[in-house]
């Protein structure tokens, strides 16, 4: 049996546990209370949700929102990337006009006569020509255009270039000289190289006009002339012609000429001019029928009637206009 002295201080143990208990129970009443109490929540819970919302705030930007753009136009815009374009300017090509359907195009109406010679090729009116003259036994005056025996020897032959396959032929150049001195010449011979783009090669009777013959090579200008003349034009076919193949020439027009062409039945067809001068009809389409001659001024002369006569010089009644 335990002693007195034992016993009372376990009361004491027992009533100081159980005072403890009390106190915790209460504080943990108390705290129960607090908790479920609308509103409450623990300080540090508080300070971490400031702590959250202030830094949110922060990071939010101050300026208003702009406008989403749609997803596939946000996609097309693709990062800038370091210019690597040189400083020389970007070569642009321009487009082309777009051409009017024959259709929506009005039919052109007959060619007018202009001065403007819209169909003259590297001789062209009212243009004065630097060259240089020199002269030739010129015979008979026939030449590479074919035409035969010239009436008078007031011939000469022009350079390749401005020979322009045979477009030459048959053209009235005025020639002047240095000294004032000047010739009409018709072109009925070609000048091969060297001679060179406006150099005339005369007939020894037109340089004799100019300077003397010893002189062998002057300085000149040159022109081309529409001149008078009571002459027709006159019409040829090559020899070997026939309904199946054919060559025409022009001869005696006061103007150079531009175009041949025949008549189809349905229209009109333009004949290859050769560097001999005669227009041909390989298939001879249009052989023995109506002709259309055209100067380089424009102007359309239609003849008819023309047999199909190789080597035959048939005179027409027509001309062109004098320019």
């Amino acid at each position: 049996m335990a002693s007195r002295s034992h016993r009372r201080p376990l009361r004491r143990r027992r009533t100081a546990l159980a005072s403890a208990v009390a106190l915790a129970a209460v504080a943990l009443l108390v705290s129960l209370m607090v908790a479920l109490r609308p509103g409450s929540e623990p300080e540090t819970v508080r300070a971490a949700a400031e702590r959250s919302t202030t830094a949110r705030a922060s990071a939010m930007p101050t300026t208003p929102r702009a406008k989403a753009e749609p997803q596939s136009k946000r996609q097309s815009k693709p990062k800038p990337k370091p210019s690597t374009v040189s400083s020389a300017p970007a070569r642009t090509t321009t487009p082309a006009p777009a051409r009017p359907s024959p259709a929506a195009s009005p039919r052109p109406a007959q060619r007018a006569v202009s001065d403007s010679a819209p169909l003259a090729g590297r001789i062209k009116p009212q243009v004065s020509y630097t060259g240089v003259a020199t002269h030739y036994d010129a015979g008979d005056g026939d030449g590479a255009c074919l035409y035969g025996p010239s009436p008078d020897l007031m011939v000469a032959a022009m350079n390749t270039t401005d020979y322009e396959t045979s477009k030459a032929c048959g053209a009235y150049i005025l020639v002047r000289a240095a000294n004032g001195a000047s010739v009409t010449v018709r072109i009925t011979n070609e000048c091969p190289s060297p001679c060179a783009p406006g150099q005339l090669d005369l007939s020894k009777e037109a340089f004799a006009k100019l300077a003397g013959l010893s002189a062998g090579r002057i300085p000149i200008t040159w022109s081309l002339l529409s001149p008078s003349t009571s002459d027709t034009v006159s019409i040829r076919y090559k020899s070997g012609s026939s309904r199946h193949w054919c060559g025409i020439q022009a001869l005696g027009h006061r103007n150079p000429l531009a175009r041949l062409e025949v008549s189809t039945g349905s229209g009109w067809s333009r004949l290859t001019r050769t560097e001999y001068n005669y227009f041909l009809s390989p298939d001879g389409t249009g052989c023995g029928g109506a002709l259309r001659l055209t100067d380089i001024y424009g102007e359309q002369l239609t003849v008819d009637g023309i047999a199909l006569r190789p080597d035959a010089v048939q005179p027409t009644r027509v001309q062109f206009a004098r320019h």
